[in-house]
């Protein structure tokens, strides 16, 4: 009876883990998109020429580290998107903690899977 409700307990903390972090994500985005948005408006430029947005993470990057509003929002939204993927790599951890090792290599592998698609895909 003892080994089942520590077993319980043990799988709230770590629903509990993930769902801190999924939160943590949106609203780290919400405030990056924020923050743009403000400076959109105030400025009322997107720090881009009409037509021209950065369509690469470097090109964010360079754009973010300029100020610019647009690439402001776009890294809000890149945090958004990247949040889950975040929460599966959370997810492992936490597995290797509960030593629940066939969980750790099945969450690794959708993870792997993850990382790939990011890398490997591409839009036209």
């Amino acid at each position: 009876m003892e080994d089942r409700k520590n077993q319980n307990e043990k799988i709230e903390n770590m629903e509990i883990i993930i769902s801190k972090t999924l939160r943590a994500g949106v609203l780290l985005s919400a405030l990056i998109i924020l923050i743009g948005l403000i400076l959109f408006f105030v400025t009322k430029n997107s720090g881009y020429p009409a037509g021209v947005y950065p369509t690469s993470i470097i090109a964010i990057i360079k754009g973010l580290m300029s100020l610019k509003p647009y690439a402001i929002i776009m890294t809000g939204l890149l945090v958004l998107i990247l949040t889950p993927v975040f929460r599966v790599g959370v997810s492992i951890i936490t597995f290797l903690h509960e030593k629940d090792y066939m969980y750790v290599y099945i969450t690794s592998a959708v993870f792997i899977i993850l990382i790939l698609s990011f890398v490997l895909g591409k839009v036209e």
